[in-house]
């Protein structure tokens, strides 16, 4: 709960209006209220009338007389840094529940709830304020650092790693055995999966996500790294810092994807693939085994390839049913003009 002028503190942002007005919580303009904050992009229409809600983020220009309103530059983005404000990321107050299994060795910090169900193993760690819901399994000798968020039934294989304030949504498994097998003529000879799995400060992981342990090495997130729901992992991949990963995409053993790249839904990669920094990958495209993806680009398709190339090669496989007509009709013309030489008289000298 805040006013809009300790809000517009907060947000080192000026205002106009009401600065007394009290604030509880964000929503979107349909369902405001005297108690809602709501925000004004280029995307939103504001209709006519009076403001539905207790106070508005947006630009100067779109802001009306007689309007509650914090101005801003870019009013989603400081709309999302108010609703850090107004909804605070929760942190736990050392609730147990009474079928909590502590092992002997594992360590508990202070302020840690626990839910029903939850199994933490010897010689884990869990740090200070983290939350953990029904039916989170911590493996042996895993680390959380302070303020965690684990949903309900995520398994953390044994010695894990996460840092501060990661938040991992329900049924994600991190630290599973990666997929390496060496064939030995007759049978698939399983490569040894005895790395670790570090997960950094600030990562969020959606729900039913796979991050496998590294083979021999370490697989790693980047902090402040967004993966979203069902995305695959594979062993001994390396996430920068602030990458965005969206929902289904798959990532093969050993790829690189460096700084602030983003990668859209369904993409696959194969082994050894690097994806330079702040490089964007757009939905279902294919990276082939060993592809460097350059910086400062867009790409997309498969075998991905920047997006000018890729529109371009589009736009002509949308004219292949007129080319192959084109095309059988110079044949036919080509053959007629093979049989007519064939039949006229040769030069005799």
């Amino acid at each position: 709960m805040l006013s809009v002028a300790e809000l517009a503190k907060l947000l080192q942002l000026p205002f106009q209006g009401e600065g007394a007005q009290i604030l509880t919580r964000v929503s979107n303009w349909e369902d405001a209220d005297g108690s809602s904050l709501i925000f004004l992009d280029g995307k939103t229409t504001a209709g006519s009338g009076s403001l539905p809600a207790g106070c508005v983020i947006a630009t100067s220009e779109a802001a009306r007389s007689g309007w509650t309103a914090i101005l801003s530059r870019n009013p989603k983005l400081d709309f999302a840094r108010a609703a850090n404000h107004l909804l605070p990321r929760p942190r736990g107050s050392g609730a147990h529940h009474s079928s909590a299994v502590i092992a002997a060795e594992a360590i508990v910090e202070p302020e840690v709830d626990l839910a029903a169900g939850v199994v933490i193993s010897a010689r884990a760690r869990v740090g200070r304020g983290s939350i953990l819901h029904p039916g989170v399994v911590i493996g042996h000798g895993s680390i959380l650092g302070e303020g965690c968020i684990l949903h309900p039934r995520v398994v953390l294989y044994p010695g894990a790693e996460l840092g501060n304030r990661v938040t991992v949504h329900a049924g994600t498994v991190i630290g599973g055995d990666g997929f390496g097998y060496v064939f030995d003529g007759c049978a698939q000879v399983k490569f040894p999966q005895v790395g670790g799995v570090v997960i950094e400060d600030d990562v969020e992981i959606g729900c039913n996500a796979t991050i496998d342990r590294g083979s021999l090495g370490t697989t790693r997130i980047g902090a402040g790294a967004k993966i979203d729901n069902l995305v695959q992992i594979a062993h001994n991949v390396q996430i920068g810092r602030s990458v965005v990963i969206a929902a289904q995409t798959g990532i093969s053993g050993s790829t690189v994807i460096e700084d602030f790249a983003v990668i859209g839904g369904q993409v696959g990669f194969g082994d050894h693939a690097r994806v330079e920094r702040g490089a964007v990958i757009g939905s279902k495209a294919g990276v082939l085994p060993g592809k460097i993806v350059r910086s400062g680009q867009v790409y997309w398709g498969v075998p991905v390839r920047p997006l000018r190339e890729y529109k371009r090669l589009n736009a002509l496989f949308g004219q292949l049913p007129q080319m192959k007509d084109l095309l059988e009709r110079l044949r036919e013309q080509v053959q007629q003009l093979a049989e007519e030489v064939k039949r006229q008289p040769r030069n005799r000298e």
